[in-house]
C-alpha cells in the first residue's frame, strides 16, 4: 500500500504527517530522507511480513512450554517423618531428604506437642534428630514444617511414646576394645534383653561398651556425648530387670558403686517369704498384757506364765535361760540418823512364791520390822517390790537385781547384823 503524506512539522526526534483528509500522524523524522523539510510531500509504502510474523509465534509458544515443563509439573515433596529409636528420655527421628524442585529452601522447623522445638540447620545435608531430656512413659506428637519459594508444606503428625524403666528394647550398643569371650557374652546379653547391637556410633547409639578407652569409635562415643561403659552394664541390666544407672559402670567408676539387687523375680519371691513368716509367727505367738496396759508378744514357752511386773527384756532374757528375773530400782540412800554401816546393808526380798502359806511366814519373821515402819504387807503388791528394814521413813520400793547387772556383795557380818536388827533373809528362787 502506498500511502503520500506531507510534512507538517519536523523536529529531532518526532516529525509530523498530514494526510489528503488533513489528519495528523507523528512519525519518527530518523525514518524521514534527511533533506525533509515542512510542506515535503512522501511516500510511504506499508506492508505484511507473514514470515516473520510466523517465526516469532513459534518462539513465543517454545518459551511458554519450556517454562510449564520446568516449572508447572514438579513441586516441592511434603517432608516424612518417622521414629527411628526411643527410650526413656530420648527419641531419635528421621526423614527422607528434602526435594525441593525448582523452588527455594528458605527452613525445616521441628514442632513437639503444638510448639516450635527448633530449626533444623543444614536442612539439605541432615535427616536425622535426637530429642533428649523427655519424660518417662509419655506421649509426644511430633511434625515437620517445610517453608519453601513455592509454599509451605507440613508433615503428617507422628506420636512417639518413651519407654518405661522396664523395657530395655530401645538400648543399642556399640561395642569397643573387648575380649572375644566378653564380646560374645555381650552380644548374647543384649539379645536377651531385647536391645540392638551396632557396630559403628550412630545418632542413636545409646551406649558405648568396651574395657579399655582407645579406638576410633571410642574417640566419636566421647565427642557425641554418649556414655561410656563396662560390659557388667547390660548383665545388670538383665538381672535387674530395669535400666539401671550407668555411674557405677564407667571405665574408671569404683565398683562399690554400684547398686546390685536381687532382680524383679527374686525380690518378689523374698517379698513373698516375708509376708508368709511375719503371718505364721502372729498365728502362733500369743499376746501378753504389761503392766502399763500395752500388749506384749512372748514366745510359745512363756505362755501361761505369771509375768507381771517383769519387763520384756527381762521376760525374753529369762525365757532364754531358765529363770525369771526382775528388775529394781536403784537403792535409797538411809535416813540421816541411821548408821553408815546400816546403809551398806543390802535387803533381800521374799521369794517369789505363789502360796499363801510362804507369804504368812515371811510376815510373821519380819513382823517387827513392819510394825517400826508403819506399813503392813498387802497381798495386791507387786512381788518384786519389798521395804528395807534399813529406810525407815523412806517409801521408795527396792527392786531385785536385773539380769547382767552385779548385785551388792554381802558378807558374814552384814548378814549377822542383818539378822540381830530384826530384818529377815530368806533365798530367792531365780
Amino acid at each position: 500500500m502506498l500511502i503520500s503524506l506531507t510534512v507538517g512539522k519536523v523536529d529531532a526526534g518526532v516529525a509530523v504527517l498530514l494526510t489528503e483528509d488533513k489528519r495528523l500522524i507523528e512519525f519518527p523524522s530518523i525514518l524521514l530522507p534527511p533533506s525533509i523539510s515542512s510542506g515535503s510531500i512522501v511516500d510511504i509504502t506499508v506492508s505484511r511480513n507473514h514470515a516473520s510474523e510466523t517465526a516469532a509465534q513459534t518462539a513465543f509458544h517454545n518459551l511458554q512450554s519450556s517454562i510449564s515443563t520446568t516449572y508447572g509439573l514438579h513441586s516441592p515433596a511434603t517432608p516424612i517423618l518417622r521414629c527411628r529409636n526411643a527410650t526413656q528420655t530420648s527419641v531419635v527421628l528421621e526423614w527422607d531428604p528434602i526435594a525441593l524442585a525448582t523452588a527455594s529452601l528458605r527452613s525445616l522447623s521441628l514442632f513437639r506437642n503444638g510448639n516450635k522445638a527448633g530449626a533444623i540447620p543444614r536442612p539439605m545435608d541432615i535427616t536425622s534428630t535426637k530429642i533428649s531430656g523427655l519424660a518417662i512413659d509419655t506421649e509426644y506428637v511430633f511434625h515437620l514444617v517445610l517453608r519453601t519459594s513455592a509454599g509451605t508444606y507440613t508433615s503428617e503428625k507422628l506420636h512417639v511414646r518413651t519407654h518405661k524403666m522396664t523395657d530395655l528394647t530401645g538400648i543399642t550398643v556399640t561395642p569397643g576394645v573387648l575380649p572375644a569371650p566378653l564380646r560374645y557374652s555381650l552380644a548374647g546379653a543384649v539379645e536377651r534383653i531385647g536391645g540392638k547391637m551396632v557396630e559403628t556410633v550412630r545418632i542413636d547409639t545409646t551406649h558405648f561398651v568396651c574395657t579399655e578407652g582407645r579406638g576410633r569409635e571410642w574417640e566419636r562415643a566421647v565427642e557425641m556425648n554418649i556414655p561410656v561403659v563396662r560390659p557388667e552394664w547390660v548383665e545388670g541390666c538383665e538381672r535387674e530387670g530395669r535400666i539401671v544407672g550407668v555411674r557405677g559402670y564407667y571405665l574408671n567408676a569404683d565398683p562399690r558403686l554400684r547398686q546390685v539387687g536381687q532382680g524383679v523375680g527374686l525380690q518378689n519371691q523374698g517379698q513373698q517369704r516375708r509376708t508368709e513368716s511375719q503371718a505364721s509367727i502372729k498365728r502362733m505367738t500369743p499376746a501378753m498384757q504389761t503392766g502399763d496396759g500395752s500388749k506384749q508378744d512372748l514366745g510359745p514357752s512363756t505362755a501361761g506364765t505369771d509375768t507381771s511386773g517383769i519387763s520384756p527384756t527381762t521376760a525374753a532374757n529369762g525365757q532364754q535361760s531358765g529363770k525369771m528375773e526382775v528388775m529394781r530400782e536403784p537403792p535409797t540412800p538411809p535416813a540421816k540418823d541411821k548408821q553408815p554401816e546400816a546403809a551398806s546393808a543390802p535387803t533381800l526380798s521374799p521369794p517369789p512364791a505363789s502360796t499363801t502359806e510362804d507369804e504368812s511366814e515371811e510376815e510373821e519373821e519380819a513382823g517387827v520390822t513392819r510394825g517400826k515402819l508403819g506399813h503392813q504387807h498387802q497381798s495386791s503388791q507387786p512381788r518384786d517390790l519389798v521395804q528395807s528394814p534399813f529406810d525407815q521413813g523412806h517409801t521408795s520400793p527396792t527392786r531385785l537385781p536385773v539380769r547382767g547387772m552385779e548385785a551388792p556383795a554381802v558378807d558374814e557380818k552384814s548378814r549377822a547384823r542383818q539378822m540381830s536388827d530384826g530384818g529377815s533373809f530368806s533365798e530367792v528362787q531365780l
